[in-house]
């Protein structure tokens, strides 16, 4: 798996990728400031939510997306979240993650982050 990439720095509002970056029913890593990411597409929309499964230290993006619950799946111990939310959809997990807002303009992806 390639290594995150650190998205420019614009303030609140950050560009991500282009929306051929990512894979239909798939999922990457991006680091913006302290806010690890999980960008997930399914068909021609973007979800974002925090990378980190809450249950233990793995990243989500390398999970399977369900694109019929439009939940992601930690793949070390299979806890899914709604990618809407951020909540826990299956147990060990129990705690949620964070939504960020999305949106695509043009051909670039953005996401609206705290700080």
């Amino acid at each position: 798996m390639p290594e995150p990439r650190t998205a420019q720095r614009t303030g609140q509002r950050e560009r991500l990728c282009a929306v051929s970056e990512v894979k239909p029913n798939g999922a990457r890593r991006f680091v913006v400031g302290p806010h690890k990411i999980a960008l997930v597409r399914i068909g021609d929309d973007f979800y974002a939510i925090g990378d980190t499964c809450s249950h233990a230290d793995y990243s989500l993006a390398e999970g399977e997306v369900d694109p019929d619950t439009c939940q992601i799946e930690c793949w070390k111990h299979g806890s899914t979240f709604s990618l809407e939310t951020g909540e826990p959809q299956t147990f060990p997990a129990t705690v949620p993650v964070p939504v960020y807002a999305v949106r695509v303009e043009g051909e670039d992806v953005w996401v609206v982050v705290d700080g």
